[in-house]
């Protein structure tokens, strides 16, 4: 004890004549394309690193409060952050999660192979499930039109899958800035029995502490990207060098003009109309979705850091380019009550 007490009292001696001990220097880490994790010189900024460490907290949250957790992954540049956030956050170990794409077979071929690559890629378990009643049924964007497709292919057939594989908890990558709707919901989303959000049953989240007990049937959507924007996304993607889908850089593609948005020609299944001619224009995409429902830009942004620009100057949301958010008043609203993302 007498000899601990003077290891005590010289230690304040030195610390009163200015001593002060050297820190040891932790190594910046960054994940490569290749799933290894290298030394990086880089340092992001101090808010992306809060939002990094905020998402890395929820998603251990998650694994240690829930049985069988799941990512959802739509293959856009807010899932590609999120499963760029998730490897950080249990590296060296594998994702104790798979990752779910609900396939509604009207993605953009690009974002398949990109789906495809990344998950070979990566080396993580995905899961494709497509509702194969809606198949059957012929529902598609074009003929049954977009309330009705969005709700067999992406609604029904997200909730089939959470059933069939018995998931309690399911990563979104859903932001708050995106839409009103999704401003007002909670990080961790309290769905009841038949996968239903009542936005009047939300569980207060103060201090960051999150009530994770569900009952049988319930389930829980998690955003763990909620306080992001869509600045954040970009400017992490250029720091953190995250492949995306080349549908968000600028280039020549054949377009058509239908419901006041700029529709990119895809496939064959796009039938013109008589007074549509495509078109070659520089465009890209802020948002991805079914490609007959998802409205491209004018813009010449051929590189990450062109986007980081143009995002300083954007004025209007970027979901103003999904159809699906114009089939009625309040729609993001009902279809999330309906258990959408």
């Amino acid at each position: 004890m007498q000899q601990s007490g003077c290891r005590v009292v010289r230690s304040c001696l030195l610390l009163r004549q200015g001593y002060r001990p050297k820190r040891k220097r932790c190594a910046k880490w960054h994940l490569t394309n290749n799933n290894s994790v290298s030394k990086k010189n880089h340092m992001l900024p101090k808010h992306l690193r809060r939002l990094e460490a905020e998402s890395i907290e929820i998603m251990r949250e998650v694994v240690a409060g829930f049985k069988n957790p799941v990512m959802l992954y739509s293959i856009g540049k807010d899932s590609s952050v999120m499963l760029h956030v998730a490897i950080k956050a249990f590296y060296p170990a594998k994702l104790p999660f798979p990752l779910l794409h609900v396939d509604t077979t009207w993605k953009f071929r690009e974002m398949i192979t990109f789906r495809d690559e990344t998950a070979k890629r990566l080396g993580v378990e995905l899961i494709v499930h497509v509702n194969k009643e809606g198949l059957e049924r012929g529902i598609n964007p074009i003929d049954s039109g977009s309330a009705l497709h969005t709700r067999v292919m992406k609604t029904d057939a997200l909730k089939q899958a959470l059933d069939l594989y018995q998931f309690d908890a399911a990563f979104g990558g859903a932001r708050r800035d995106e839409e009103k709707s999704r401003a007002k919901e909670r990080i961790f989303s309290f769905r009841s029995a038949g996968h239903v959000w009542d936005p009047r049953n939300q569980r207060p989240e103060l201090w960051n502490l999150f009530n994770t007990q569900l009952l049988q049937g319930e389930t829980m959507r998690v955003f763990a990207m909620s306080n992001w924007t869509e600045l954040d996304i970009w400017e992490y993607i250029m720091l953190e060098k995250i492949p995306v889908v080349p549908l968000y850089f600028a280039k020549q593609r054949p377009v058509v003009r239908r419901s006041g948005a700029t529709i990119m020609v895809d496939d064959k299944r796009l039938r013109l109309q008589s007074n549509e001619m495509p078109e070659m224009r520089m465009i890209r995409f802020r948002t991805l979705g079914c490609y007959p429902l998802s409205g491209a830009i004018d813009s010449d942004a051929t590189t990450i850091e062109d986007i980081v620009a143009e995002m300083h100057t954007a004025t209007v949301s970027e979901r103003q380019g999904r159809l699906i958010d114009t089939d009625e008043a309040a729609s993001m609203e009902k279809k999330k009550w309906e258990g959408y993302f």
